[in-house]
């Protein structure tokens, strides 16, 4: 039998329809689940429903891999867009979604199903969501005191390794999200850092929120540096980490308001670092100064 549950995360609500053994993969997303009641009709962002399927029929347009992780985007003849989830060659499901990407199908294999449902819920809130004001990250985020911080960097470059060293160092720090956390923007053009239930190979998953006190793009060195970055290096900065269909004019308009926003009312910076307790109260000292 056929379930549904909804669920908010960073300030919107989405709808999730499937069997029972679906939703006992997603323990993850019990702590952003919110009843029915309250609810308002039309007022979910996007809706996906779940269910066995064959492959459907679509041109691939793009192909992204990472760390055995492939995902094929492409379209189907009436125009839906596609995305194929492969985990180190065995292929978890395809999302099969609307043009304003409002609905999507998630149809499974049997094989990797969980991640399968993660990348779909992902995708769709990223894209979904884009002309809200809204990006999902990819970054590791620490509270302390009453703020939010962000730490950013390509894969490798130690955001999860900086974040445990505020974690072990900074009294009064703690973990808001390992991989994937939701910014907002406010109408007053303010930051809000949101948990999500999506956190990489941290289990982290918060539905916490604070407002974003800084950036902090990380790269390793020989040295602990930090100096602050301003105009187009901050936004430039802030443009590898978000999650989005660029190649798509309209989510990459949508992107293009937010990260504007961010770069012009939070502070963003650059750390040089070694992956060390220094580096950390070497940041610390600096962004909150």
């Amino acid at each position: 039998m056929s379930t549904t549950r909804y669920y908010k995360v960073g300030g919107h609500l989405f709808c999730v329809s499937g069997e029972a053994a679906c939703f006992e993969l997603m323990t993850n997303y019990e702590p952003f689940e919110v009843q029915v009641a309250e609810t308002t009709e039309g007022e979910a962002c996007f809706t996906l429903s779940m269910e066995d399927g064959p492959s459907p029929e679509f041109t691939e347009e793009l192909r992204q891999d990472e760390e055995g992780q492939v995902i094929v985007c492409g379209k189907t003849a009436d125009g839906k867009a596609v995305f194929e989830y492969q985990w180190w060659g065995a292929t978890a499901g395809w999302l099969v979604c609307t043009e304003d990407y409002r609905e999507g199908c998630l149809l499974t294999t049997g094989k990797h199903t969980k991640m399968a449902i993660d990348n779909a819920l992902m995708v769709l809130y990223a894209l979904g969501t884009a002309n809200k004001g809204t990006a999902l990250f990819h970054a590791a985020v620490v509270s302390h005191e009453c703020l939010g911080y962000m730490f950013l960097g390509k894969s490798g470059t130690g955001k999860s390794t900086h974040a445990r060293l505020w974690l072990n160092y900074i009294k009064g720090t703690e973990l808001v999200n390992d991989d994937n956390p939701v910014v907002s923007i406010g109408s007053d053009g303010r930051a809000t850092v949101h948990g999500s239930p999506w956190s990489g190979k941290t289990p982290c998953y918060r539905n916490v929120s604070y407002p974003l006190g800084g950036l902090v793009l990380l790269s390793q060195a020989p040295h602990n540096k930090i100096r602050r970055l301003k105009g187009i290096e901050a936004y430039a900065a802030l443009i590898p980490s978000i999650s989005g269909k660029r190649w798509d004019a309209h989510i990459a308009d949508g992107l293009h308001q937010t990260e504007d926003a961010m770069a012009s009312h939070v502070p963003v910076w650059h750390l040089e670092c070694l992956p060390d307790e220094e580096a950390a109260r070497v940041c610390q000292k600096e962004i909150e100064r």
